[in-house]
C-alpha cells in the first residue's frame, strides 16, 4: 500500500463523503469506501441477510459489486479532471462462501494508461480468508459536453 500516494485530504474527505449519500446501489448493498489512495482503495460490504442466495451465502452479484467498486475507487485518484472511466470487462474467482461479518476488498491500480487501466483486487474476510480475487480493465475517455442520446 505504501507505494501509493495519498491523496490530499479534503479531496479524500469528498469522495468518502459523496459515496455516503449520493451512491445509491452502493447504499441499496450497504458498501462502504473505507479508505482510498491515489491508485489504491478499500471497500467494506457488511454481510446482510438481504444478499444471500438460496443456498445461505452472499449472491456472487454482490461480491462482484465491491471487487469492481473497489477498482473504480482506486481508479478515481488516478484520473483527471476531464476524464471519466467505465468497467468493460472483470474476470473473477469465487474461492470462499461470504456467510457472516464482513468482506473487505482492497484494489490496486496495477496499469494506467491513456485509454485503459487495469485493476487487482483481492475480497477477504474479516479473519483474512480469500474470498475472491479479480482483475477489471476499464476504459478512460474524455468526458461528454452534450449528453448522451
Amino acid at each position: 500500500m505504501n507505494e501509493h500516494p495519498q491523496l490530499d485530504k479534503q479531496s479524500k474527505e469528498f469522495i468518502i463523503s459523496r459515496m455516503k449519500t449520493h451512491a445509491p446501489y452502493w447504499a441499496l448493498l450497504g458498501m462502504e469506501l473505507v479508505d482510498l489512495r491515489k491508485g489504491w482503495a478499500k471497500v467494506r460490504l457488511p454481510y446482510s441477510d438481504k444478499l444471500i442466495q438460496p443456498f445461505g451465502v452472499v449472491h456472487g452479484g454482490a461480491i462482484f459489486s465491491v471487487a469492481d467498486s473497489s477498482v473504480a475507487m482506486a481508479l478515481l485518484g488516478l484520473v483527471k479532471d476531464d476524464e471519466v472511466f467505465t468497467t468493460v470487462e472483470m474476470k473473477i474467482n469465487y474461492l470462499k462462501p461470504f456467510t457472516r461479518g464482513e468482506a473487505i476488498a482492497e484494489a490496486s491500480i496495477i496499469h494506467k494508461g491513456s485509454r485503459i487501466a487495469l485493476g487487482d483486487v483481492e475480497v477477504r474476510d474479516a479473519n483474512s480468508a480469500l474470498i475472491a480475487k479479480a482483475v477489471s480493465t476499464y476504459i478512460v475517455m474524455k468526458k461528454r459536453s452534450e449528453p448522451l442520446g
